[in-house]
C-alpha cells in the first residue's frame, strides 16, 4: 500500500507583524466559512497548489510519549482537548497505553532533543522549517486519502518559553485530523498564527464539522469539495450550526480547566 506523507510545521515564531484581517463574526458568513475550509483542509504549506481531501475512517488510537516532566499535566492537557475533539467530529478517539496499539504517536520532549526525534517520528527528509517552528506534526495518508497514521512533536520548554504549550497541543492534533494548513484566509482560527486565543475558536468547530460530515469523501479534489461544502453552509446557517458554534466552542472542557 503506497503512503503519502504530510508535514504540519505549525506554530512558527513570528518575525514579522501579520497582515489585517477581517474581523467580527466571520464563521456567520457562508462565504468566508467556504473560503477558509478550501484554504486549510485543501491546501498545504510548502507545497502549492491544491490537494485532495485528508480525513480519518478508522478509530483514532493516541500513545503519549512522555519523554519530559510534568506529566500528569500533559497528560491532562492532551486528554481535555481531544475529548472535546471527538465531540465535535464525531470520531472515536481514545489513549492507549503502548505505542503497538497506538495510529499517533505524540511525544513531549525537550529543544535540545526535538530536532533529531521530530526527523525520526515524521519521517522528515529536512529539518529545515523545524528552525522557525514551535511545534510540528504530520499524517500518512493511503491511496484513497484516508488518514492511517499521525506523529505530534512538542519540545516543551520551548513551548512554554514561546508562551506556546497550550497553542501547540490544542492545534496539532486538531490539524492531524485533516485541517493541514495555517492560512490567513481563516479568522479567528487556531489556523492562523495571528489570532490571539489558543483555544478552538467558533470557526475552527464549523470547519471540524464539515470535516466529517459524511458527504465530504477523502480523496475529493477542489472542484468536488466545492458544491458539497457550499450546500453544508447553508444548511448549517439555516439550521442554526453557525449560531450555536460560539457556544460549542465555549464547552471546551480546556475552558473550565483555565477559567
Amino acid at each position: 500500500m503506497k503512503l503519502y506523507l504530510f508535514y504540519i510545521y505549525s506554530l512558527f515564531i513570528a518575525l514579522v507583524s501579520g497582515p489585517t484581517h477581517a474581523t467580527g463574526l466571520t464563521w456567520l458568513d457562508p462565504s468566508f466559512v467556504e473560503r477558509a475550509f478550501y484554504s486549510v483542509a485543501l491546501e498545504h504549506e510548502y507545497t502549492s497548489g491544491n490537494h485532495p481531501l485528508a480525513k480519518w475512517n478508522q478509530p483514532i488510537r493516541i500513545w503519549l510519549d512522555h519523554r519530559v516532566g510534568d506529566e500528569e499535566l500533559h497528560q491532562e492537557l492532551a486528554e481535555l482537548h481531544v475529548q472535546h475533539l471527538a465531540q465535535i467530529t464525531g470520531l472515536s478517539i481514545e489513549f492507549v497505553s503502548k505505542q503497538s496499539q497506538a495510529n499517533v504517536h505524540w511525544i513531549y520532549t525537550r529543544e535540545s532533543k526535538w530536532t533529531k526525534e521530530a526527523k525520526s517520528a515524521l519521517n522528515l527528509r529536512s529539518t529545515q522549517h523545524l528552525n522557525t517552528a514551535i511545534c510540528t506534526a504530520g499524517y500518512k495518508t493511503n491511496a484513497t486519502g484516508h488518514i492511517v497514521s499521525a506523529a505530534i512533536v512538542i519540545p516543551v520548554d520551548l513551548a512554554r518559553s514561546r508562551g506556546k504549550l497550550l497553542a501547540c497541543v490544542v492545534e496539532e492534533i486538531t490539524q492531524a485530523l485533516g485541517l493541514p494548513n495555517d492560512s490567513e484566509h481563516a479568522y479567528p482560527s487556531i489556523f492562523n498564527d495571528h489570532t490571539p486565543e489558543e483555544l478552538l475558536a467558533p470557526l475552527d468547530v464549523v470547519l471540524l464539522k464539515l470535516l466529517y460530515e459524511p458527504e465530504l469523501k477523502a480523496g475529493m479534489t477542489l472542484s468536488e469539495v466545492k458544491p458539497v461544502v457550499k450546500r453544508l453552509v447553508k444548511e448549517y446557517q439555516r439550521e442554526g450550526i453557525l449560531k450555536g458554534a460560539t457556544k460549542e466552542a465555549r464547552q471546551a472542557p480546556l475552558y473550565e480547566l483555565f477559567r
